[in-house]
């Protein structure tokens, strides 16, 4: 494990990013709007306005759910 990147679950799939990158640089990385999804770390549900005080530890598991609306 370097410790200038972190590697992070991304919905089950692995993403490494630099040390200190957070939840909404893992969403834009990923092309995600933010607007368009929420997001659960180790089983927590955030606030959008949470995500970038939130830095990726090692080992994070990050789901993202898209919003739809329809009926």
């Amino acid at each position: 494990m370097s410790t200038d990147s972190v590697t992070a679950l991304a919905n089950g799939t692995p993403v490494t990013l630099p040390a200190g990158a957070t939840i909404g640089d893992l969403a834009a990385h990923l092309g995600l709007a933010p607007k368009a999804i929420l997001v659960e770390r180790n089983g927590e549900a955030l606030l959008r306005s949470e995500w970038p005080a939130r830095p990726l530890s090692e080992g994070d598991r990050i789901e993202f759910i898209r919003m739809v609306a329809g009926g």
